[in-house]
């Protein structure tokens, strides 16, 4: 018998028809990259070009469709909008980024000679509906491509819904099986039905109130249909019959919108989406023109070069070859000297030169990321362009490549301690935190000052990308050697530096050495084009060597401690749970926001009109809860059980894990480029955000203590620096003298909003007039101080304008900051640091008040960011100069932790408080709360 005879005919089509979502795919793109969006040398966002160009190239590659096809939606009304004029009403203007992105969009497609169809009144659904109907008759194999929910309406046993993966992940596909049991139907029309009756809030489609996906997918499996449903109302009792009878025609409303029309007038044949090779030299032109460097080489291969230096070439020269010159650069053609310094003699040599230089470049090659876990494999220097030197310090076999396990060749490092040690000499590096790090843990602290060109950058273009190979493309035309060409892509199977033979190797790393050396030269008159000189020399230079000897200090953790607190916050979290479902009357899973929704608005109707998600869902996030806790016993207690478990498994479980074994210490790793705001990083592991606002979460620092008993934990924290730097800036004379008569600043504008007398302000309006200190300044609307207050908007209105009345400065510094980002595209803090704001003129209301916002709260943010970095400098080097034993450890926002050695302590708290107070001169005075103690809570 044939194994295969029971297979159906569809699993063995050869015809794979591939449907593009094209505006929801694009929509997705742009906003996956939101936060952090891809941009141009000239600063053109590509989010969404890149993003959709990945999402495409993944379906050509894995699945090889024999026909494709991208379906656009138009700016003509549908029928649904006729019918509804609120459908989708809810959704935002288009961002101007990703409008401008459109026509690069279907450039692309015509590139990859994708067809692009449109058809004016209907959505891109309607049109995919209608050929997957298409398809359907003539036994195609068809995926639809969209993150869209709705497409589910569409599957059948040949028809399919491919859901593009996040932030990298794979693309899910759903197939008829899986769209029934996930949406609880017999079939997959029935969708619709259940959208009828459930909603669609992405689409502002409003459904029925208080029937959520699984009560709609029960209902219409039980009766079919909405329409039958509605005929057999009589069958139901209580508040569900009264419910569906008060929204009939919402519910048929609902049903006909979320309905995909399957006969859409489009005259293209399926025969005309054959697949067609792509146009390759249109898509070269898209891929220097965008600067997409890794999709160029995914699609031409590893010599695919792209970049500012690209030419069109002539005439003459483009009829010689089709591919085009792409102008950049690399080591294969370009003169240079790399050489390999491995004996004892040559070091010497080199060493000595390095010696009488003013400045060098240098970098080290390690085994890992990890400072203090990683081992030297070497050491590259550079003093001139194009010329550079490799030092092994790993030992070699005679093959040429790393013995892995091998010990390093101290003797061999030492020979360069007397350059790297020298104050009088420059060092200039990329990142070189990271390399002072790996050197501190062997035994060299590096002198002299310090020229990161990372950091250089992050001051020249701040919201740009500062890698090594980005800066290089861009200011030197020059592509570095890829590290993926030395050990592969990212992986399980990306190998070690150790197998990296040692001439590829010395390629490497003194390339990298000798691009680091020209790109400071380059920078550097750019740096000071920017005006950011002060900021770079007197803020973030003297920092960088204190924050490596800070990672190499680390804190001791006190790991019984925190086992203690998670036994005691374990039983917390049942009992909470338990006392949930009490309350509740059923248990569910209150880990999962779904159940989580439906046990609260479905089967408790806390709320009459609850928010829901994008996806449809009753949303149960911190803001939304937090709205309800004061009304509802239920979710006091869920808002406590989350604080708990968040507690047991961020910290209490987690942080022993990260205590080093060597030093019986927790290392975080500071950055001092992740911020636009200046403001520092701590990661692996955080220790910024351990929850300080309630007592469970301030329990955390019990477990940080001194090294041993000859030290005590000190604290040295601002207070209310963030206002008293709005005092400063605004010069508002009332805000001032607050802060000058040490009177306190929340009582005293509560006093003035509220006016009355300062002995008569209640708590309640002292947490009204600290909202609106915090909030105003920050440019918040009447509309977001009475959410985070819980008050009628009438209300904030008018706590609002009462606050710009009695403080006339601060709305002078409001409208101050925005006509200067109006007039020079940015803002700068007191230091002279810049914020720039591209979208300062947007026409996008949505985009250009974001841009105020941070117009006016950028100077303030990034003026305490420069503030606590000043102080720390001028710490670091007293401690060092007075030869101390007291370390500083940890900055926490605007606190900062020290080991203080006990006999040092007069000492040392007059040197911090005269620091961190003198750190700026602003109109108002610092204050600065010393606290000490055994541990980090009791010191704080």
């Amino acid at each position: 018998m044939d194994k295969n005879a029971g297979r159906s005919k569809v699993e063995g089509m050869s015809k794979r028809l591939f449907l593009l979502d094209g505006m929801a795919l694009v929509y997705r793109a742009h906003f996956a990259f939101a936060n952090r969006p891809i941009l141009t040398s000239a600063g053109v966002n590509t989010s969404a070009l890149f993003g959709f160009t990945n999402t495409l190239l993944e379906i050509q590659e894995k699945h090889r469709p024999s026909h494709i096809a991208a379906a656009f939606d138009t700016p003509e009304p549908t029928s649904r909008h006729q019918e509804y004029p609120d459908y989708k009403a809810q959704r935002e203007t288009m961002p101007e980024a990703l409008q401008a992105a459109l026509p690069a969009v279907e450039r692309l497609c015509e590139a990859f000679r994708i067809p692009i169809i449109k058809c004016p009144g209907h959505e891109a659904d309607d049109i995919a509906g209608t050929l997957a109907r298409q398809a359907e008759a003539e036994e195609f194999e068809t995926y639809m491509v969209t993150p869209d929910k709705d497409f589910a309406q569409l599957v059948s046993p040949s028809t399919f819904l491919l859901k593009p993966g996040r932030k990298g992940g794979a693309a899910e596909l759903w197939k008829l099986p899986k769209v029934l049991a996930d949406w609880g139907v017999e079939r997959a029309d029935q969708v619709r039905d259940v959208l009828g009756l459930w909603g669609d809030a992405s689409d502002n489609i409003p459904g029925v109130p208080g029937i959520g996906q699984k009560t709609a997918g029960k209902l219409i499996l039980q009766y079919g249909s909405v329409e039958n449903l509605l005929e057999h109302l009589g069958e139901l009792k209580g508040k569900m019959r009264e419910t569906l009878e008060e929204h009939r025609e919402a519910a048929l409303l609902a049903k006909r919108l979320a309905t995909i029309n399957r006969k859409a007038p489009i005259s293209i044949r399926l025969s005309d989406l054959a697949s067609r090779p792509p146009d390759e030299d249109a898509l070269r032109r898209l891929c220097i023109e965008f600067e997409f460097n890794s999709i160029g080489r995914r699609l031409f291969g590893p010599a695919f070069k792209a970049g500012r230096g690209w030419k069109e070439t002539s005439a003459a020269s483009a009829s010689k070859s089709k591919t085009p010159s792409a102008g950049l650069r690399t080591a294969a053609n370009v003169e240079h000297e790399y050489v390999c310094v491995q004996t004892e003699s040559a070091r010497r040599e080199l060493a000595a030169q390095l010696t009488d230089q003013k400045i060098f470049c240098f970098d080290t090659e390690t085994t890992g990321l990890d400072a203090k876990e990683a081992k030297i494999l070497g050491l590259a220097f550079a003093f001139e362009a194009r010329r550079a030197f490799y030092v092994p310090i790993l030992p070699y076999d005679k093959a040429g490549r790393a013995i892995a396990d091998g010990e390093i060749n101290t003797a061999a490092l030492e020979v360069f301690r007397d350059a790297l040690e020298n104050p009088a000499i420059d060092k200039v590096g990329h990142n070189l935190k990271y390399d002072l790090g790996v050197l501190l843990w062997n035994g060299l602290r590096v002198q002299g000052k310090i020229l990161d060109t990372m950091l250089l950058h992050c001051l020249i273009e701040p919201e740009l990308r500062h890698g090594m190979d980005f800066l290089a493309e861009h200011y030197l035309g020059y592509s570095p050697i890829p590290i993926t060409s030395l050990i592969g892509q990212k992986g399980t199977e990306q190998r070690r530096m150790t197998t990296v033979s040692l001439d590829r190797l010395t390629e490497y790393a003194a390339e990298d050495a000798d691009i680091t050396w020209q790109l400071y030269h380059t920078l550097q008159p750019k740096l000071k084009e920017a005006e950011q000189e002060s900021v770079y020399f007197d803020i973030e230079e003297p920092l960088i060597r204190i924050l490596a000897e800070m990672e190499y200090e680390g804190i001791r953790l006190d790991s019984e401690t925190l086992r203690q607190f998670s036994t005691q916050l374990g039983k917390q979290s049942q009992q909470l749970e338990r006392s949930i479902y009490e309350i509740a009357g059923t248990a569910f899973n209150l880990n999962s926001p779904k159940q989580l929704g439906q046990v609260l608005f479905g089967r408790l109707q806390l709320a009459e009109n609850p928010k829901k998600t994008k996806t449809g869902q009753y949303s149960t996030n911190e803001q939304v809860l937090a709205s309800l806790a004061p009304k509802h016993e239920i979710v006091r207690k869920i808002l406590d059980y989350r604080a708990a478990t968040k507690l047991k498994s961020t910290y209490a479980d987690t942080l022993p894990e990260a205590i080093f074994p060597a030093s019986g210490r927790v290392h975080t790793t500071f950055h001092q480029s992740s911020t636009v705001t200046g403001r520092l990083n701590s990661q692996r592991p955080s220790l910024q955000n351990i929850p300080i606002r309630t007592e469970s979460g301030q329990e955390i620092r019990r477990a940080f203590v001194p090294r041993n008993e000859n030290y005590l934990l000190m604290s040295a924290d601002y207070s209310q620096i963030e206002l008293r730097i709005i005092a400063s800036l605004s010069e508002d004379k009332e805000m001032q003298t607050a802060f000058h008569n040490k009177n306190d600043i929340h009582a005293a504008t509560a006093a003035k909003v509220f006016n009355v007398p300062s002995e008569k302000v209640t708590p309640e309006m002292r947490r009204k007039a600290k909202m609106a200190n915090f909030g105003i300044a920050y440019g918040i609307s009447a509309f977001g101080l009475s959410q985070r207050l819980g008050i009628p908007r009438e209300e904030s209105a008018q706590i609002i304008q009462q606050f710009f009345k009695n403080f006339p400065g601060v709305k002078n510094y409001i409208d101050q900051s925005l006509a200067f980002a109006r007039k020079h595209g940015y803002v700068q803090t007191i230091s002279g640091r810049r914020r720039y704001l591209r979208d300062i003129h947007s026409a996008n209301a949505t985009i250009r008040k974001a841009a105020e916002r941070n117009a006016i709260n950028s100077p303030i943010q990034g003026t305490a960011a420069d503030l606590i970095k000043i102080a720390m400098g001028k710490i670091g080097k007293t401690i060092e100069k007075r030869n101390l034993k007291t370390r500083l450890l940890l900055q926490v926002h605007d606190e900062l932790i020290f080991d203080l050695w006990r006999k040092e302590e007069k000492e040392a708290k007059s040197i911090v408080i005269n620091a961190m107070e003198k750190a700026l001169p602003l109109n108002v005075p610092l204050q600065v709360n010393i606290g000490i103690g055994c541990h980090w809570l009791e010191a704080h």
